[in-house]
Parts: C-alpha cells; structure tokens; sequence
C-alpha cells in the first residue's frame, strides 16, 4: 500500500470504519478485485481479518464474494472479492449517515433547550 491508500485508510478510519474494514475496502477502491490472499498481501491483514472485513462489506451489499476452485491441493478456498458498488455510492452512505447522525443530535439539543 502506498501513501494514497494509507490516506483513504485513515480517511475511513474517521468516518468509524474499523481499520481492517477500511484497508479491505480501500484494496478494493484501487484494485476493484482481487482474491483473499492478495488481500491479505496488499493490506498487511491476516485471512481472519479479511475474512471477518469483507464479510461486513458484503454485510452493506458493496463487495461480492465467489469461491474459486482449486486446480490442485487442499486447503482453505480460495474467495475472490469484488467491489459491487461504485465509490461514490459508498460515500453517498457515509455522508448519509452523518448527516442523521448530526440531525439527531441537532433535535435532541432542540429539546434540552426547552427544558432551560
């Protein structure tokens, strides 16, 4: 990761996106695609991580999840992840909840004010 991805990490980080969830998110922003394990390579995240990240992504309908077959081996599978929803429409819902979050807040002020 470089310092662009480092600064949509901290940037989500703000925003109350847990730090693995923003770094999955923020592979994704960049790459649009990629499997578990280049995830994990790319974020510095270990799979449970990722696993647990991308599961709350799928979790607000923006990532979906396929489960490649191996050629050859055991092991765990293989899961490719793919962005669904376009960045703006992310951002679009961050803003969106703010903006009640905020709202709520204003109304709950409103009301202490009548009690002075």
């Amino acid at each position: 990761m470089d310092d662009i991805d480092y600064e949509i990490v901290t940037l989500l980080q703000k925003l109350n996106v847990s730090k693995p969830s923003s770094k999955a998110l923020a592979c994704l922003f960049l790459t649009g695609k990629a499997t578990s394990y280049e995830v994990e390579k790319i974020t510095h995240l270990r799979q449970p991580e990722v696993s647990i990240a991308m599961n709350c992504l799928k979790d607000s309908n923006w990532v979906e999840v396929e489960e490649v077959k191996k050629k050859q081996g055991k092991g765990r599978p293989i899961k490719k992840y793919t962005l669904i929803a376009p960045v703006n429409e992310i951002i679009d819902t961050f803003e969106k909840r703010i903006l009640d979050d905020n709202q709520t807040m204003l109304d709950s002020l409103e009301k202490l004010k009548r009690f002075s």
